[in-house]
């Protein structure tokens, strides 16, 4: 089964959110918080937060394509972020939270552009998602893994993370592991 399993990169705000949906997916592997496509090699999370990095908060998930899609991956990433705010998420501002899709082969690029070409149709051409391969991955400081879980009654993982898992989960139930 391990041969078999694809990695996606996905940036799409801060991490912990994108993250927390991920890791309720079926079919998903694994979740690593990090930061990508940016100027500097390994970069700490309070340089990225200074925006001057160019890297992006992302998600490296890895999948099992016999349990989940990566269509469906996709699917849930556009709903679970919006995509037409260029920079931000909510109260999350920054080149550092930018949406972006960071593919690993030329085989996800076209699916991913095929997902992005009907997600753009559907908004009217508002979509500001970036279609890049992925560049300078580096895995996010420790207390950054699995930060929900560890922390679901901490203020930021209650008021907005938690509402992202529970959009997912009802609006995907059919993908959502069991509780």
């Amino acid at each position: 089964m391990v041969a078999s399993l694809q990695t996606i990169t996905l940036g799409g705000g801060c991490f912990w959110c994108t993250e927390a949906v991920y890791e309720q997916v079926h079919g998903v592997a694994s979740v690593v918080s990090g930061y990508c496509n940016g100027q500097v090699d390994a970069p700490t999370y309070e340089q990225v937060c200074t925006g001057r990095t160019g890297h992006v908060e992302a998600v490296r998930v890895r999948f099992d394509p016999a349990q989940v899609s990566l269509r469906e991956i996709l699917e849930v990433f556009f709903v679970v972020h919006d995509p037409t705010t260029l920079n931000r998420q909510g109260n999350d501002v920054g080149t550092q939270y930018r949406s972006g899709i960071y593919w690993h082969t030329p085989e996800q690029a076209e699916v991913a552009r095929e997902v992005l070409a009907e997600v753009q149709a559907a908004s009217g051409g508002r979509v500001v998602t970036e279609l890049e391969p992925e560049a300078r991955w580096s895995d996010a400081e420790a207390y950054h893994q699995h930060y929900f879980a560890r922390n679901p009654n901490q203020g930021y993982c209650a008021v907005v993370v938690g509402p992202k898992v529970e959009k997912f989960r009802k609006t995907f139930a059919r993908l959502a592991r069991a509780a």
